[in-house]
């Protein structure tokens, strides 16, 4: 696929990503009785669920970013494989969001765009500062996800399950990225991308 096919296909990535509903290649993990949650506890969960949601239209975006321009093939098939695990995370969180009657962000369409920005300045500087970009990511998406199952209600099981699958993906992505020769990236761009995450995470939580 030449450059310009690829920008296409992103492109159409991006508007799919935004607008429509992604279906799932995997079981959805949130299958079950509902929970008898009290309105309160279902605008929370909603509202946890809605900044996942987000995490993952970051994530279509960025990996999308660094495949673009990733130099090696095996790099950006692991990237593209990456990828498609992580559209059963956006349906799982869409699925889930529309069961507790919340909605999701407002600003979809920036997160993505900022995000895939990002994914293309990863991919510039090399494969190995691309891999562990990714590997990072996930590490931090992996501890996001453990902080959210503090706050989900303790009877939201539907949620938990959900959140739980994702995690067990998110080490998986990390550890594969690392294995492919993925390289620790300096502690202050640790720093700013977890600066950047609690940005993201703050707003999708109201808008």
């Amino acid at each position: 696929m030449n450059k310009l096919d690829q920008l296409i296909t992103t492109f159409d990535l991006g508007l799919r990503t935004v607008f429509a509903s992604p279906h799932a290649g995997r079981p959805y993990p949130g299958a079950g009785p509902e929970a008898d949650l009290s309105e309160a506890e279902k605008a929370q969960a909603a509202a946890l669920m809605r900044v996942n949601h987000v995490g993952e239209i970051c994530a279509q975006a960025l990996y999308a970013g660094q495949a673009l321009t990733a130099k090696n093939e095996g790099v950006r098939a692991e990237l593209e494989q990456a990828a498609r695990e992580e559209t059963d995370h956006l349906a799982w969180c869409e699925t889930r969001i529309n069961e507790l009657g919340g909605r999701k962000s407002l600003l979809n369409p920036l997160w993505f765009g900022g995000a895939f920005g990002m994914g293309v300045v990863a991919g510039l500087l090399g494969d190995k500062w691309n891999l562990g970009f990714l590997a990072e990511t996930e590490r931090q998406v992996e501890a996001h996800l453990d902080g959210h199952l503090q706050k989900l209600p303790e009877a939201d099981a539907k949620s938990r399950a959900v959140v739980e699958q994702m995690k067990v993906d998110e080490a998986q992505h990390a550890q594969t990225a690392v294995d492919h020769g993925g390289a620790p990236l300096p502690f202050p761009v640790k720093q700013a991308m977890r600066f950047a995450a609690n940005v993201m995470r703050q707003t999708a939580s109201r808008i």
